[in-house]
């Protein structure tokens, strides 16, 4: 059974990359610590390497839900201005965070769970408490409605968000 550290050294970038899409780079170094620190408090589970990571990536998902609700109590935004000179990958990846902030945020994890993290199915199935058909069915539905909202325009209408 592999200890905190094996742990920490296979997926801190995974779950860090996670956790940037969701909370933004100085919030996910953080989260990303208290993840592996609550790993340090607790027992790992005895399962193969997916269970471990699936069980890593519902901490990391847990504690970035916790951390979203209280910033919205606290009433925390980041304002974008608005700036002609952005690169357009820049500019592409401000659209893609406004469209991913439009989503629930299971749907928005189930999609960052597999196309950043790399989990599969069952991985994001255990992580996020749905079936894997319910993984399948909201994945294709997350990725029809983001190739929509990228190819409208529509995400470049609210500059604002988290």
């Amino acid at each position: 059974m592999p200890d905190a550290d094996v742990l920490f050294t296979a997926h801190r970038e995974g779950v860090f990359r996670y956790l940037c899409r969701i909370v933004g780079y100085e919030d996910a170094r953080e989260l990303t610590q208290e993840v592996f620190l609550r790993v340090t408090r607790t027992t790992v589970p005895q399962t193969d390497e997916g269970g471990r990571r699936a069980w890593l990536f519902r901490i990391a998902r847990n504690l970035a839900l916790n951390h979203v609700r209280d910033d919205r109590r606290r009433g925390e935004t980041v304002e974008m201005a608005e700036d002609p000179a952005f690169p357009p990958t820049q500019t592409l990846t401000v659209a893609l965070r406004e469209a991913l902030d439009r989503l629930s945020p299971v749907d928005r994890d189930v999609f960052l769970m597999r196309e950043v993290g790399g989990l599969s199915y069952d991985e994001i199935s255990f992580a996020c408490q749905l079936t894997a058909d319910a993984v399948r069915s909201r994945l294709h539905r997350v990725r029809q409605q983001l190739r929509e909202a990228l190819s409208s325009g529509d995400a470049h209408r609210n500059r604002s968000w988290r």
